[in-house]
């Protein structure tokens, strides 16, 4: 069995469509199929349910999955651990943020410690950074709401409350806090379905007796404020998220601890470069400050 043929199979297992794999392998479509083909008859069984260039796993194939994806997350780290001894004040870190209000300040921080460190960041849904995060593909997640799972490590960095953002000529402007219940019929613009912030803002919305109406949904967390201002509607807009606009005005929630939980994650058996260990500490630091200036 060949490296290559594995790193094939997860290209091909992950898509399911040969055309598709191919083209993100730069390979041709006949040589991606042969050496498939090759390793179905090292392991003496059809790893895939195939209907054209559509392929799609069997129970051969998940299972076997399962294992390709630890062998080869083993070997990268291997190849990290080896290239942050050699290089340890260079090297690149792999995040991902489901919330990234308060990532900018962070990066930049962390860019003062380690002004060679390459990073490529990701705004992801929950669901997509969970995926990414099971396969190793990540250093770390900033991420609200936190995630208990097995193979991953969960550290809460702040507990984040949750305003009402309302434009300065708004009914409620000259309020310092507001029931969940006297927004019930108010125009909302937010996050799309999937981003924690909308998803908890909406249960704890519907607990109290009503669906919150958007007339807008977006994947840009920071474009809300801006469509506040025009008037578009009010949101619902993270403590960290929060800017001084004058035309802005920011009302508390009664009766209710409307806070979102920010957590620092990443996999248990992924390598973490010193760059790594820096970056955790860095947004460790940067939510502890702002806890003392809040007290």
């Amino acid at each position: 069995m060949e490296l290559l043929q594995l790193q094939y199979f997860l290209a091909v297992a992950r898509l399911e469509h040969v055309t598709e794999a191919a083209r993100s392998l730069h390979v041709t479509q006949s040589s991606l199929s042969k050496t498939i083909q090759r390793l179905e008859e090292d392991l003496g069984v059809p790893l895939f349910d195939r209907s054209g260039r559509k392929l799609r796993l069997n129970e051969f194939g998940s299972r076997f999955l399962r294992r390709a994806e630890r062998a080869l997350f083993e070997l990268e780290q291997g190849k990290q651990e080896i290239r942050d001894m050699t290089s340890a004040e260079q090297g690149t870190l792999e995040l991902a943020v489901t919330t990234a209000s308060a990532l900018p300040n962070i990066l930049r921080e962390f860019r003062k410690k380690r002004p060679y460190v390459q990073y490529h960041v990701q705004m992801l849904s929950m669901q997509e950074m969970v995926t990414l995060l099971h396969r190793g593909e990540v250093d770390f997640c900033l991420s609200s709401p936190p995630i208990e799972e097995d193979d991953i490590e969960c550290q809460i960095v702040f507990i984040d409350p949750i305003l009402i953002a309302v434009p300065k000529g708004h009914r409620l402007a000259n309020r310092s806090s507001v029931s969940l219940i006297e927004l019930k019929d108010e125009w909302f613009v937010g996050v799309k379905k999937g981003y924690g912030i909308r998803d908890f803002v909406d249960a704890v919305c519907h607990s109290v007796g009503f669906v919150p109406k958007y007339v807008y949904e977006g994947d840009e967390p920071a474009r809300l404020s801006s469509l506040v201002e025009a008037e578009l509607g009010i949101a619902f807009i993270p403590s960290t998220a929060r800017n001084s606009r004058g035309d802005i005005h920011y009302l508390q929630v009664e009766n209710h601890e409307f806070v979102r939980e920010i957590a620092l994650l990443w996999h248990k058996s992924r390598y973490i470069s010193r760059a790594a260990l820096e970056f955790r500490e860095v947004v460790v630091e940067y939510f502890e400050a702002i806890s003392k200036l809040r007290h």
